[in-house]
């Protein structure tokens, strides 16, 4: 399980675009977003790199992550 602090989320797009852009990555993931915390938590196969990587891709920094 990974956990990443992420910035720029406020609405249910936000928590769609993120979602979309770890699925993209792998499709089996699993992903909770709590946007009071402005955290995301994922259960992938793919590394915390990769999964940091899609989200900055899709428009949100990633100030902190953790595995």
């Amino acid at each position: 399980m990974y956990e990443l602090q992420v910035e720029g989320m406020s609405c249910g797009h936000c928590v769609g675009a993120v979602t979309r852009s770890v699925k993209e990555v792998d499709a089996a993931a699993t992903v909770e977003v709590d946007l009071a915390a402005q955290k995301i938590k994922v259960q992938s196969t793919a590394t915390l790199a990769d999964i940091a990587a899609a989200v900055e891709d899709a428009g949100y920094p990633v100030k902190n992550s953790a595995a």
